[in-house]
């Protein structure tokens, strides 16, 4: 029993993608895993409300409320002045622009109705509450 050995062989044409397919795989899990935690970096318990259907053709931008009254706006922690200035930017000239209020059920309203006049101020037009859809 004799091995052929052909030194006229040809080259392999074809891409072998299961290696590929592998690395596709755990990025989409890694991404699924961590995507939720990006989402919300501060502890806020929202109410909890009927489903509403949201635009997708604005702007947003959102501000979080803690139970201790403190703003936080993109994940950025400041002070009333600095809010106002950051969404006086944000808001100047855009008709499309939407600021989103994730507020802590446990937040006094005078705190948030502080924070719609700081955002009336600066020329915010449209406003949204979140909550937590549930029964």
């Amino acid at each position: 029993m004799a091995f052929q050995n052909n030194s006229n062989q040809d080259m392999m044409s074809e891409i072998n993608v299961t290696p590929l397919v592998d690395v596709m795989l755990v990025l989409l899990i890694v991404f699924i895993v961590t995507a939720p935690l990006l989402s919300q970096s501060i502890e806020v318990k929202l109410p909890k409300t009927a489903a509403v259907a949201g635009r997708m053709d604005t702007k947003q931008q959102i501000i979080s409320i803690n139970a201790q009254g403190e703003i936080t706006l993109e994940s950025i922690v400041m002070n009333d002045e600095k809010l106002a200035q950051q969404l006086a930017d944000a808001a100047a000239g855009k008709d499309n622009f939407e600021l989103h209020i994730h507020a802590d059920e446990a937040v006094p309203y005078g705190r948030v109705a502080q924070i719609m006049a700081i955002a009336q101020h600066a020329g915010v037009s449209k406003l949204s509450f979140m909550t937590i859809a549930g029964n």
